[in-house]
């Protein structure tokens, strides 16, 4: 027979285990640097780091963000997540991805607020051979080992081709634009204006006026179209490229200031943000690029848990390459698609993108129902 003291020896230890099984299962996170457990589909898995650059451009926090995580959920039941937000600051995500490292990440998803800094991550990884997928933006300068993204420069081509169509159809193919581009240091950035300058530069229209707005900022946009149309005039110009939907309401801000009817001037977008959809809705600006995010968002995770688990991309996934400067990089390219009022109730809301309860708030009820959006 045991003694007393033998068998409270064994409850003793007994509770022990089950508390650290308790422990074990708990998970923390934060809003901007945290590490959740997932749960759900397959075991067999590892720390994958998300790195996005900033929060000024809504889609990172609003779409990118769940769906990368609610996707990895459903793959991986062992997998956890390391979550960051650079907030436009090179530095802080140099740090963030070298603290993910230090925390056990087995993999880097990575959206660089400066493609060239982003380098040096890229080259910390592989000395520890933890894969980095290049998100969104390309990572230039250093061996990638993959990009998920759309095509960029075609992105540019279906801004400015959409502009240019406008222009002529309302007789004004021939008129000055200004064109207010993204941050100099993204890669994708660079990419949409040589896009855009593809077409534009033998369209028949004259570039009054060119910026590249630092952070992709809506407030110093609306500087510089302030700038542009104290130089052109308010009559000096028929159309504006914006290389994003925040650079579009930085322009269209300050067409309002100045008393332009921005209906008047036609003015370009990406990226499907909700307030764009209501203005185009509304006639205040003229397009926007609609990148399906759930795809990139979906594809980025299935691949991060595949190299997590040790394996390679999934078969017909990668669709091509991309040179980033230091060599081709495969790739996961997906494709954009152009939207005015028109098409947005057979492609924002048929794809669940943003529902008409979100689009047609009281403000927009009328201009919902005049192109269907319901």
């Amino acid at each position: 027979m045991f003694r007393r003291s033998g068998v409270r020896a064994l409850l003793a230890a007994a509770a022990v285990l089950v508390l650290g099984a308790v422990l074990a299962a708990c998970g923390s996170s934060n809003d901007n640097n945290s590490s959740s457990t997932s749960g759900g589909g397959s075991s067999g898995g590892g720390k994958i780091a998300l790195l996005l650059p900033e929060t000024k451009t809504a889609r990172y926090e609003s779409q990118d963000r769940p769906l990368f995580q609610a996707k990895v959920k459903e793959l991986c039941s062992s997998c956890q997540i390391i979550y960051s937000n650079a907030d436009q600051d090179a530095s802080k995500q140099q740090q963030q991805a070298e603290a993910a490292i230090t925390n056990g990440a087995k993999v880097l998803v990575l959206d660089p607020v400066d493609s060239a800094s982003a380098a040096a991550i890229v080259t910390k990884a592989a000395q520890q051979k933890i894969p980095v997928i290049s998100y969104d933006r390309l990572i230039t300068g250093a061996k990638v080992d993959y990009y998920i993204s759309f095509d960029n420069v075609q992105v540019g081509k279906l801004q400015a081709t959409s502009l240019v169509n406008k222009l002529k159809s309302d007789g004004k193919g021939s008129g000055t634009i200004f064109m207010i581009n993204g941050a100099p240091t993204d890669n994708n950035a660079k990419l949409f204006k040589q896009g855009a300058h593809s077409v534009l530069d033998s369209s028949g229209l004259k570039i009054g006026k060119e910026y590249d707005t630092p952070d992709w900022s809506p407030d110093k946009a609306q500087t510089e179209a302030q700038q542009a149309i104290t130089a052109l005039g308010k009559n000096g110009f028929v159309g504006v490229y914006a290389a994003n939907d925040g650079t579009a309401g930085g322009a269209i801000a300050a067409m309002k200031g100045a008393g332009i009817d921005p209906s008047t001037k036609p003015t370009t977008g990406q990226d499907a943000e909700l307030a764009a959809i209501q203005r185009i809705l509304a006639g205040q600006q003229f397009m926007t690029v609609y990148k399906a995010i759930k795809p990139e968002a979906e594809d980025a995770a299935t691949l991060a848990v595949a190299l997590v688990q040790g394996k390679s991309a999934p078969g017909g996934m990668v669709n091509g390459q991309t040179d980033n400067g230091a060599g081709k990089v495969p790739s996961i390219l997906l494709k954009p698609v152009a939207v005015t009022a028109q098409n947005v109730k057979d492609t924002i809301v048929k794809d669940g993108f943003w529902k008409p309860s979100q689009i047609c708030t009281s403000a927009y009820a009328s201009a919902c129902k005049k192109y269907g959006v319901q």
